[in-house]
């Protein structure tokens, strides 16, 4: 199933299964616990990202190549920091270019996000994947002066500006991706590929994140996890290639599709 998450003309916020034709049916019942496609027709005035997620948690160095072209060690265990719900950002939406806090380096990300339906604490790796609702895609935006120079050694403040995690366009369901690390993944920015490799170059694959991230910790449902991103990010071309106000930046998953949104700066 491929689930959309809308405004209604009237104000409210639904889901839907959305159609091989483009159309999409109303979901009945709560999305974590097996909606029902009902026979009416959503009336999407907006669309949204499609999950409000409860927590945020991301993965770096996760890609053998990344970690090459910045020049880091393979890690011996994942690499985890966290994005506030701040940061949440619609498809279509503007990304905004930090100027009270300013910074000149903001940079691309794309990124296979998990989204967790099912609590789960101590999850071994044979059952990981029954606990996920689905993936989508998402672009971890990061202002790498503040990242690494400002940052004092943390990475959450280059992190959790307003508008740096733009997720979606759909939530694909499990039935529909059965091996997620099987997957091409590309950034394509004003039209310019800069990002093309596939989720397999994983140095922890989907099932080694969820079984370590829910480790003597509780995975709630509406959890979304950001698997990390593989080489061509922004920072490690030559020149560096950051993203400015008027760039439009658009994330393609094999099996989701595309996450596209304009770059502006913070008024």
């Amino acid at each position: 199933m491929r689930i959309i998450r809308y405004q209604e003309k009237q104000g409210g916020i639904a889901y839907a299964a959305q159609q091989t034709d483009g159309t999409a049916l109303k979901l009945a019942g709560d999305i974590f616990h097996s909606p029902a496609v009902t026979d009416e027709k959503a009336d999407v005035a907006k669309l949204l990202a499609p999950i409000q997620p409860s927590s945020i948690i991301c993965i770096g160095l996760n890609y053998r190549r990344h970690a090459q072209e910045t020049g880091a060690k393979i890690p011996e265990y994942p690499v985890v920091f966290f994005k506030g719900i701040n940061t949440l950002l619609n498809p279509g939406e503007p990304i905004l270019l930090p100027t009270r806090l300013k910074s000149d380096e903001v940079d691309y990300e794309c990124e296979l996000a998990v989204v967790i339906g099912r609590a789960g604490k101590n999850i071994p790796r044979q059952n990981a994947l029954q606990h996920v609702l689905g993936y989508t895609c998402c672009n971890d935006v990061s202002a790498r002066d503040w990242q690494i120079k400002r940052g004092g050694g943390q990475w959450s403040r280059g992190k959790t500006f307003d508008t740096f995690s733009p997720l979606g366009p759909v939530l694909v369901t499990p039935d529909e991706i059965t091996n997620p690390n099987e997957l091409k993944i590309r950034t394509v920015l004003n039209g310019e590929i800069m990002q093309d490799w596939n989720t397999n170059d994983m140095i922890f694959d989907i099932p080694a994140l969820i079984e370590f991230l829910s480790g003597s910790t509780t995975l709630l449902p509406g959890t979304v996890i950001l698997t990390g991103t593989p080489h061509g990010v922004g920072m490690a071309q030559k020149p560096p290639r950051w993203l400015k106000a008027g760039d439009d930046v658009t994330i393609e998953i094999e099996k989701i599709g595309a996450l596209s949104n304009p770059v502006t700066s913070e008024s």
